[in-house]
């Protein structure tokens, strides 16, 4: 199972991708993760990436797909991977395919959750924080049980700076013309699969799982 998992912030990405590693027991590999992994380590390659980032610069393309080659290659990948957040450009996506038929584990699915930017507006601006304990909320899918104030200690809720609407409407706009090259290089490749991610959580996860069942 060689998946890739696409969704803008807000899609409820992170949440599908716990259901299918649990189901299918394949590794959520994000690139965050493997950056830390390749620095804890000390790899050679995981000392470049440091560099790059110490200094507060992008890692260059070569080392990031170098490390996606150890962590591709390492034993818990046998039997498939759940790619999260790689690639993020054109030049990565033809990289990785020339890497996954060198490993031989080619592409299977590019599950892209779409769900319409509106509802993401919604969701994410609905976000509340305690300022005290860090208690999350939001105000339609888990509000508090008093408006307004944490439920641990009555504090007054806040709303992140970045996660007020004009905000969160730029972000989206950055990610979707970051995406969008990325979901039309592998619909024409045959890869994608797009689903429904504005349904329950339950729901959207049955309908990935139904498709994913076509590879078994």
């Amino acid at each position: 199972m060689n998946l890739i998992l696409m969704g803008l912030p807000g899609a409820g990405k992170g949440t599908q991708a716990e259901k299918i590693v649990e189901k299918y027991q394949i590794p959520h590999i994000s690139t965050g993760d493997m950056f830390r992994s390749a620095i804890k380590d000390g790899t050679e390659l995981g000392k470049k990436a440091k560099s790059f980032m110490d200094q507060g610069e992008l890692v260059p393309d070569e080392v990031t797909i170098g490390i996606v080659r150890e962590r591709l290659s390492k034993s818990d990948c046998q039997n498939g991977y759940l790619l999260d957040g790689f690639p993020r450009t054109i030049a990565q996506a033809d990289a990785l395919e020339g890497l996954l038929q060198e490993l031989n584990a080619p592409l299977q699915f590019v599950l892209h959750v779409d769900v319409p930017q509106e509802k993401l507006v919604d969701r994410l601006t609905g976000r509340r924080i305690c300022p005290d304990c860090g208690a999350t909320y939001h105000v339609i899918f888990n509000p508090p049980k008093v408006e307004g104030k944490c439920d641990h200690d009555g504090a007054e809720l806040i709303q992140r700076e970045d996660d007020r609407p004009e905000t969160v409407s730029k972000r989206l706009e950055v990610n979707v013309k970051q995406a969008q090259p990325l979901l039309d290089f592998y619909h024409d490749k045959g890869y994608l699969v797009k689903v429904d991610g504005d349904q329950d959580i339950k729901q959207v996860f049955e309908d990935i799982d139904q498709k994913l069942q076509t590879l078994e």
